[in-house]
């Protein structure tokens, strides 16, 4: 039998340098998760099926949903592979009723979804999920939003913070006395992708021509004049912008704006590079969390991939190793060596064959420093440091090497 020695589409490796790159900014995601008080969660990759349709979150019409991977184990059970963290918080919540609220949780980890693959598209990847369970306040959206900024400015990706409220978007077609509004919204949702034209053409089978300028020419209003005039979610949205102002974050009102049609409930965001590609989104979701244990809990949370934000990222991944210990028949004191430089923190390996070949190994991995170790060197007690790159050469005491390379 031929086995086909290839990666399932829609799936990948990565290999250094990507592997690197991919590390270090999800520390430094998984790091400011930290600063903002969330806590780690971890929750397994399977589920039940029947929890997964999520009929009772009434998420059946979401393409993650109806993308999700199905299997079954050796007793038959209806089982599939997670395609988000959050419907697992319902399932956790009804489990673990004395959850002290608010309960602030992060979780990154694979994801998957069987669906069409295309540039940018995979059916695995990494989501990095922040939520804030159990505060209804204004404060935990913006907490949210002030977080991911931080993540970004440290990343050194551009981007903006688009905002808007479900409830409020929902007033304004009423307000047009447009009877079908989950239509209108569904049409909407798609302005990105097919321009206004063209959605002004779609909303004709929820609308007379008259309804649909009036409709637009409501979306050209500022938030104030929907606060003024009593509009439902217009305070919310307004305070969400005042509570972002004072964590110096700005963001923009955008009344087109819809997501998830049957999972948020106020206020929703999504951050946007070049005004076009969306790098993260999330929302408050207070009807979803606390539905398996018949408990009304509110929650608010943003979401992005690990995949987009890398590529974009400007942060370099780690060089490893960062240095190379080469034995010149002294191979004891290079392994003593370089359990010292390892209990500073220091990346190294230690290389027993030919300096040239070591030399030439270092190169290919572009490591910065390599290291001397023979007879000369121990009896002095002065070790032959070079720089790869400058070709420089030194000689340090092991205190010094220690210092230099300590993290």
């Amino acid at each position: 039998m031929k086995i086909e020695v290839d990666t399932v589409k829609g799936f990948q490796d990565y290999l250094p340098p990507a592997s690197l790159k991919r590390n270090a900014v999800r520390k430094i995601i998984e790091k400011h998760f930290k600063l903002y008080g969330f806590v780690p969660l971890e929750t397994p990759v399977v589920e039940f099926d029947e929890l997964m349709k999520n009929e009772t979150l009434t998420l059946e019409e979401d393409e993650a949903v109806s993308d999700r991977f199905r299997l079954k184990d050796r007793a038959g059970r209806n089982l599939g592979l997670r395609y988000e963290f959050t419907f697992q918080l319902a399932r956790i919540f009804k489990q673990n009723p004395n959850i002290k609220l608010p309960f602030r949780r992060y979780q990154i980890g694979e994801v998957f979804r069987d669906e069409p693959t295309g540039t940018g598209r995979f059916r695995q990847f990494v989501q990095c999920d922040a939520d804030i369970i159990g505060d209804s306040s204004v404060n935990a959206d913006a907490d949210c939003l002030a977080m991911i900024s931080d993540v970004l400015k440290e990343l050194g990706v551009k981007a903006e913070i688009e905002v808007n409220n479900r409830k409020l978007l929902n007033a304004i077609i009423e307000s047009v006395e447009i009877s079908d509004g989950k239509g209108v919204m569904k049409e909407i949702d798609k302005i990105d992708k097919i321009g206004e034209d063209m959605l002004k053409s779609n909303l004709k089978k929820y609308a007379d021509v008259n309804q649909i300028i009036t409709l637009f020419k409501m979306m050209e209003k500022d938030i104030n004049f929907f606060k003024e005039n009593a509009f439902d979610g217009a305070e919310e949205m307004a305070n969400l912008i005042e509570a972002c102002k004072k964590h110096g974050v700005n963001v923009k009102f955008n009344p087109h704006m819809v997501r998830g049609l049957s999972y948020y409930t106020g206020n929703i965001f999504e951050v946007k590079v070049d005004g076009k590609m969306s790098i993260a989104a999330g929302g408050r979701y207070d009807n979803s969390v606390g539905k398996f244990s018949g408990r009304e809990i509110p929650a608010v949370g943003i979401s992005f991939g690990l995949e987009r934000v890398s590529e974009l990222a400007k942060t370099k991944g780690e060089q490893i190793p960062k240095l190379i210990i080469i034995s010149l028949d002294k191979d004891k004191d290079c392994i003593s060596l370089a359990k010292k430089l390892r209990k500073e923190g220091a990346s190294c390996e230690v290389f027993f064959e030919k300096v040239g070949k070591a030399l030439e190994y270092a190169n290919a991995l572009a490591v910065p420093y390599v290291i001397f170790v023979g007879a000369n060197e121990v009896s002095k007690g002065k070790f032959k440091l070079k720089d790869m790159k400058s070709g420089d050469e030194k000689f340090l005491t092991e205190k010094q090497l220690l210092n230099m390379f300590e993290e």
